[in-house]
């Protein structure tokens, strides 16, 4: 009988991962591992691994066999499941409509316009500093509720909620543990205050349209309406980063695709998806097996944590035409960068919205976008977010 899985498996790289040039592109591992292991178990990590399309699909759309519930005090969507996960969901869904993130794209260019702006005549930038992380922090914020003047904490819970342990040790997990804790129990005094606002006095913002949504004469618990606060914090500002940053990370490595999406503008929105296909934000995703079940000729004990690794099943040959090509306008393209079932981003269609403008925007300005030479790339320390901490980018000012 194997030993109850760490609660922390989510946060320990795969050990194939060992150079920092496979953790900066870790897709030729994948690929081996997919094609040799595709449902393997981890005796390190105490964890199944899972590669391969079918395979990832079948447990990200089985909530009944893998369950996404971690903790019972967390009434997160991310963290529930059905009939509980509809619920929350479906009360969301009234605040958080498709007609109504479309509505903010005037604020998102206005903002990215502000943001690009001291740099376009310098001709460089650092692009997550200076663009792909102030934008989607205040961008939530504001759809929030956040006062401007909270931006960077803001940014900083962001970082810890998505944060990995600094190595594979006892000592790291437990200080990542500890640190996420400290973290959580800030965030939800935060948000408290906020809501205990909103009830006082409501505003235009989501806090308000949350408070006072209703299903059936049902409303949002004030735990419930702070989950989703903590969750669009987390899934919403880092994801839409490193969509952001990887977007132009493809842009600058294959510099041809640059004036292809000049001459067809058309083609950004289907470029984005390839993105999330070929650079995916989140590589990984947890679940933990509700009962016995045989996976792809493994047994998985009921209990036993399951991690799909949705990095290695979007370029999966037998789902995907030359896989480790970018098709800017690849048809069809049934990536799970966004996940998969019930668990599928809620979030996914604002950071369409603002990847589709920013990459819009720099190529209107831009040209000849690329990494500043010289520049030794760091991966973000997280097992299940793939991205980059820094990205300095060079270019020639478009004259309009």
């Amino acid at each position: 009988m194997k030993q109850a899985p760490r609660k922390y498996a989510n946060y320990i790289p795969i050990r194939e991962l060992e150079t920092l040039e496979e953790r900066l592109s870790p897709f030729k591992v994948y690929a081996e591992l997919r094609d040799n292991t595709p449902v393997r178990y981890d005796e390190h990590r105490e964890c199944w691994d899972v590669f391969g399309y079918e395979d990832v699909k079948y447990v990200l759309k089985n909530p009944k066999l893998f369950s996404s519930a971690r903790d019972r005090a967390n009434t997160s969507m991310l963290t529930t499941d059905p009939p509980k996960h509809k619920q929350l969901r479906d009360l969301v869904n009234q605040a958080f409509t498709p007609k109504a993130i479309e509505a903010l794209a005037p604020r998102i260019q206005e903002i990215t316009d502000e943001l690009i702006a001291p740099y376009l005549s310098e001709g460089h930038m650092e692009l997550i500093d200076d663009l792909a992380t102030p934008l989607p922090v205040i961008v939530i914020a504001e759809l929030i509720g956040v006062p401007a003047a909270d931006r960077q904490k803001f940014k900083d819970w962001s970082d810890v909620l998505v944060k990995g342990a600094r190595d594979d040790s006892e000592q790291a997990f437990q200080e990542l543990l500890e640190e996420k804790k400290r973290n959580m129990q800030e965030l939800h005094i935060y948000f408290t205050g906020i809501m205990e606002e909103r009830r006082l006095q409501p505003k235009d913002d989501l806090i308000s349209l949350l408070l006072a949504a209703e299903i059936d004469g049902q409303q949002l618990t004030s735990d419930e309406v702070v989950g989703f606060c903590i969750l669009l914090l987390a899934a919403g500002n880092e994801t839409t980063t490193n969509l952001i940053t990887n977007a132009v990370r493809i842009l600058s490595e294959q510099p041809e695709l640059q004036q292809e999406l000049r001459e067809h503008p058309e083609r950004i929105t289907s470029a984005i998806e390839e993105t999330l296909r070929y650079y995916p934000p989140i590589v990984a995703i947890g679940r933990v097996a509700k009962e016995t079940v045989e996976l792809n000729g493994q047994m998985i004990q009921a209990g036993e944590q399951v991690i799909s690794w949705v990095g290695a099943a979007n370029r999966d040959s037998a789902q995907f035409e030359n896989p480790e090509d970018f098709i800017s306008d690849r048809k069809p393209n049934r990536h799970m960068g966004f996940g998969f079932g019930i668990h599928f981003c809620l979030g996914a269609p604002l950071a369409r919205l603002e990847a589709r403008v920013v990459l819009h925007t720099l190529l209107q300005h831009m040209g000849n976008i690329q990494l500043v030479p010289g520049t030794a790339l760091q991966p973000i320390q997280s097992a299940f977010v793939f991205g980059v901490k820094h990205y300095p980018i060079q270019f020639n000012l478009i004259n309009k």
